[in-house]
């Protein structure tokens, strides 16, 4: 059984194996939160042009600078 002063990391190999499984559990859950969230966002507003590109784009901020204007002045 190794020592702890005979590694970099200061861990046992056992502290490192497991520390090592919880990394990658974690790494992927954050993989798979991070792609549906893209998913989601993606369903809502999409970051490619659809064929009218984007137009609808433009409606949308001549209706937010409408808004704008009233609520300014």
């Amino acid at each position: 059984m190794a020592s702890r002063d005979d590694t970099l990391s200061g861990l046992t190999e056992a502290e490192a194996k497991e520390f090592h499984n919880i990394f990658v559990s974690s790494f992927i859950l954050f993989v798979l939160v991070a792609v549906a969230a893209h998913v989601l966002v993606w369903m809502w507003r999409p970051w490619l042009p659809s064929v009218n590109g984007y137009s609808e784009l433009q409606t949308g901020i001549h209706t937010a600078q409408l808004l704008l204007s009233n609520l300014i002045g």
